[in-house]
């Protein structure tokens, strides 16, 4: 992980391998042409105040997510300037916003692969602002090279590069108890979201449901949490059918995991329930070719709320969180679920499967049912759950449906609020219908249309009565098979660990609900 280090130095005399300043388009009165972003004045004085000039006569349009190299003026001990886009210059008070700053940030930091030391002088008006740049830096600087091979290549040359090593933020203040607070969290959240991404870029012959227990029982030694397996074994005897019944198939058995990070100081409980799909072949309902080759991110929501409780327990918050993993592979064999089998759930309801590749929510069925036993104020379930929501919501955005509109309204807001990019759907009752079956309870698949939302409605059956909830269907942005953008890479993205981390902040705050 690139290391953060607030400083007070002046970017000319500060002995780095890059000074990163942030420009962009000027609006309004300042319209016409590149603006250079506050934090960069010392730069921009050292070019004689041309900086913004020099940058457009290289192309530069202060665009979001631009970069711009150039040599650093006579007498900096820097070699090198990098001007990020900041995009639209704020009309009012030049103050940009949190997701703008992570953005550039993290642009910044993937552009400076390779390099040592980069200072880092964007705008900054409070700490906030610094802990929003220094989660772009820690996010952006991210890469998964476990399985590249290391060394140089036959010429002698190095191969890759690795990430930005330390990252120093000017315009903080390295003694103000808010800026070093900000600078923790920032490492805190982000280094347990890049925990996420690892597992979810795992390759699944490695990351099966016992190894992602085993790392989950690791992290929760390291960091004071209490963690307990259920294995086969414990499944069947507790009469975990959805679970078991999606693992079915599988030379790798399931688990269900909990993690339990407790405050003394606690006055709410949290429970958060991920779907941890290993690998996703869809079963006997076997999935078409080209959809099978990205499945190993089926356990994304699993590894959002492993890293949220332990992020969590990493902050010290004030507020109890259980973390519900339920793990298993998804595959086709002689032991596997039938089409038209009955699975009894561990709620006591029965399900008719009608496909095999609705199986996240059979695991999430049993998971929700065990974690409303234990009465928490609220729970969020996240979960790879249907394509759906891809149709409904593209690839970048994830959908939010709940039993409680404050709620989910709530969720809503924390999401934005942390820079996740969701939407608030609804749960229509008439479409419960569609799931009637005349041999069980209830069968896991309804009508074609609005199929993310039957999903949302299975789930819901599966709730404790009184038991406020909400579904989150990261289907689309938990992976990214385009290009990087800002500060998310290619792969796994960690989506929905920083909107859990946010809950149970303002939980603990007691700011919601």
């Amino acid at each position: 992980m690139t290391a953060l280090t607030l400083s007070t130095a002046a970017a000319p005399g500060l002995r780095a391998d890059a000074i990163v300043v942030g420009v962009a388009k000027g609006t309004g009165s300042k319209s016409g042409g590149l603006v250079v972003a506050p934090g960069a004045e010392a730069v921009d004085k050292a070019y004689d105040g041309r900086l913004a000039g020099v940058l457009e006569t290289l192309g530069a349009s202060g665009g979001e997510g631009e970069v711009t190299k150039l040599p650093a003026p006579s007498g900096f001990k820097a070699p090198l300037v990098l001007a990020v886009g900041l995009g639209a210059l704020p009309e009012k008070d030049d103050s940009f916003s949190a997701e703008t700053l992570r953005r550039a940030a993290g642009v910044a930091a993937r552009a400076l692969a390779g390099t040592k030391k980069a200072a880092f002088a964007l705008p900054v008006t409070d700490a906030a602002d610094v802990g929003s740049i220094g989660e772009g830096v820690l996010l952006g600087a991210y890469s998964f090279d476990a399985y590249k091979e290391t060394g140089k290549d036959g010429n002698g040359a190095k191969k890759g590069k690795a990430p930005l090593a330390e990252a120093a933020l000017l315009g903080g203040k390295p003694r103000d108890k808010a800026f070093k607070a900000a600078v923790e969290r920032a490492t805190a959240v982000s280094e347990e979201l890049n925990r996420a991404r690892d597992l979810i870029n795992t390759p699944p012959n490695d990351l099966n449901p016992e190894a992602f227990a085993a790392v989950a029982q690791a992290a929760a030694k390291e960091h004071g949490i209490k963690v307990q397996v259920l294995d086969e074994k414990a499944l069947a005897k507790g009469g975990y059918g959805g679970i078991l019944g999606v693992g079915a198939g599988s030379a790798s058995a399931p688990r269900l995991v909990k993690l339990s990070y407790t405050s003394s100081r606690a006055k709410k409980h949290l429970a958060f329930v991920g779907k941890g799909i290993t690998y996703d072949s869809g079963g006997i309902s076997l999935k078409p070719a080209g959809h099978n080759e990205t499945m190993k991110c089926d356990m994304s929501g699993a590894a959002a709320v492993f890293s949220a409780v332990v992020a969590a327990s990493r902050l010290g918050l004030e507020v109890n969180v259980t973390g519900w993993l339920a793990l298993a592979e998804n595959m086709p064999s002689g032991s596997a679920t039938r089409p038209g089998d009955v699975l009894h759930m561990y709620s006591g309801k029965t399900v008719e499967v009608l496909n095999t590749d609705a199986e996240g929510r059979l695991v999430l069925a049993d998971a929700l049912a065990k974690a409303s036993e234990e009465k928490p104020d609220a729970i969020v379930d996240v979960a790879t759950l249907t394509g759906a929501m891809m149709l409904a919501l593209g690839n970048r955005t994830f959908g939010i449906m709940a039993n409680d509109d404050a709620f989910r309204s709530a969720v809503h807001e924390a999401a934005e609020e942390v820079g996740e990019a969701a939407w608030p759907m609804p749960l229509p009752e008439h479409l419960k219908k569609g799931m009637d079956s005349p041999t069980a309870d209830i069968a896991n698949m309804g009508e074609r249309y609005g199929g993310g939302l039957v999903a949302g409605l299975f789930l819901k059956e599966f709730v404790g009565e009184g038991i406020t909830w909400a579904h989150l269907d990261i289907a689309g942005p938990a992976f990214n098979e385009q290009g990087p953008f800002g500060y998310t890479p290619k792969g796994g993205t960690g989506s929905a660990v920083r909107t859990l981390v946010r809950l149970a902040e303002l939980t603990a705050a007691g700011d919601l609900g």
